[in-house]
């Protein structure tokens, strides 16, 4: 994979067990016991995703196979009280289901796993149609990246549009994932928004900026008051570096 940014149909499993919403209950168990997956996607004749049957779906039955619920459980365990009583998958599935767009970006789906806490996502196109599965393990992928390509990459679609002519070169290296950046600018105004776009890059793990601002010319600061001398160590006509890190 090269360029920022990817999108979910990149690293989604494309070969994807589903359920008809007729799929009866003991289809259903052998199905997530076959395939040692926790949910399935129901899907409706066009095969539109239409609903998701989990292992929470199917507990119920169990739950109350030997017992009679009483009066609290009727009132608030309705929806579980259908379920013990449910055959098919239509019938059991959790609807509307939870998906993302093949077309959406990998940070996208992170943050929809991430507010619902599921492992996995059915993944559809426009029309609803699924087109695969992504999981948790496939999003972190992107940080298999070679540290050559984000290295490119941070030079190329970070460094070069903000800073096109540096006071000295910039350089940047990727260990593991880690972007260092050194150099001077002669705006450090932009190094914020420098070390933000690097972070956003697929594959970085974190970023030590230490960009430097253009040299203070002693002539300007001739008219300062002397600085007491516990604090007049340092050279006056250093850099300014700005050094962050993410």
């Amino acid at each position: 994979m090269y360029g920022t940014p990817h999108t979910v149909s990149d690293v989604m499993t494309r070969t994807v067990v589903a359920l008809a919403s007729a799929a009866p209950f003991k289809d259903i168990v052998r199905a997530i016991r076959q395939w040692q997956v926790s949910a399935l996607p129901v899907l409706d004749e066009d095969r539109r995703v239409v609903g998701v049957v989990s292992e929470a779906d199917l507990l119920p039955k169990e739950e109350f196979r030997d017992r009679t619920p009483d009066r609290y459980t009727r009132m608030h365990r309705g929806g579980d009280l259908a379920k013990a009583g449910a055959r098919t998958a239509g019938e059991l599935m959790t609807a509307p289901a939870l998906t993302v767009r093949a077309d959406a970006t990998l940070a996208q789906a992170a943050r929809v796993m991430a507010q619902y806490g599921v492992k996995r996502l059915p993944v559809v196109d426009e029309a609803g149609v699924l087109r695969g599965i992504v999981s948790r393990s496939d999003l972190l992928e992107v940080f298999l990246r070679e540290d050559a390509d984000i290295e490119q990459e941070v030079r190329r679609e970070v460094m070069a549009p903000l800073f096109p002519a540096p006071l000295e070169p910039i350089t940047v290296r990727v260990r593991d994932g880690v972007v260092r950046i050194t150099g001077r600018v002669a705006d450090t105004a932009f190094v914020p928004v420098a070390v933000r776009l690097a972070r956003a890059v697929e594959g970085v793990v974190d970023v030590d900026c230490r960009l430097a601002g253009p040299p203070r010319r002693v002539d300007l600061d001739a008219d300062l008051p002397d600085l007491p001398e516990d604090k007049a160590d340092g050279d006056p006509t250093g850099p300014e570096e700005v050094r962050m890190s993410s």
